[in-house]
């Protein structure tokens, strides 16, 4: 279920985004504030049937999550769980918020204008999912890099064929320096064999 939908469906589609949170009282404080394209997944992490969903509406989502160790796993498990569905001209954004902060809180200290700046301006998800996958990793070393590719390639293979998947596995070829290498038998060397 998608907490709000029914009531924020239109502002989605006219705004070409939806805005995700963590509970309901987020939507309802959003809501209160006039940003009234937000909805909140109950009962358990953003799944990929609830980003479906969304994408019916819109071509944008933008995952706002709190700014606590809850919120930035939730982040990371709703990018995992989007990877599915990103054909090309679909867009996820990710906007942690700062620490002890949730949108309810940040939406009366930042007022309605700051909390869409701070929409606007969140963090798409190649660049999210990169600086996530590889901070705890020493990419100046073979041994990280390595780690790098084999954390993240079975995630990007389950992008849909496109040009979006494309991108993301060029960046992941350059930043642990893999080259392609077509090594081609030699049949004169076969032959004396």
């Amino acid at each position: 279920l998608l907490y709000g939908l029914d009531l924020a469906r239109q502002a989605i589609r006219a705004e070409g985004q939806a805005v995700i949170v963590e509970g309901y009282m987020d939507v309802i404080a959003l809501a209160q504030f006039g940003v009234d394209n937000a909805v909140a997944a109950l009962g358990t992490a953003t799944s990929k049937t609830q980003i479906d969903l969304l994408f019916r509406f819109c071509s944008e989502l933008v995952f706002c999550f709190d700014g606590d160790q809850a919120g930035r796993q939730a982040a990371w498990k709703a990018a995992e769980a989007a990877l599915p569905c990103l054909r090309d001209g679909r867009q996820i954004k990710i906007a942690l918020l700062p620490q002890g902060q949730d949108p309810d809180s940040l939406i009366r200290q930042e007022t309605v204008e700051g909390f869409r700046e701070r929409i606007a301006s969140a963090q798409v998800l190649s660049d999210y999912f990169f600086e996530t996958i590889s901070d705890h990793l020493q990419l100046a070393t073979a041994e990280g890099r390595a780690k790098l590719m084999a954390e993240a390639k079975p995630r990007l293979d389950k992008i849909p064929v496109g040009f979006f998947k494309d991108q993301m596995l060029q960046r992941l070829n350059e930043m642990t320096g893999r080259r392609v290498v077509d090594v081609r038998e030699n049949k004169s060397t076969l032959k004396s064999r």
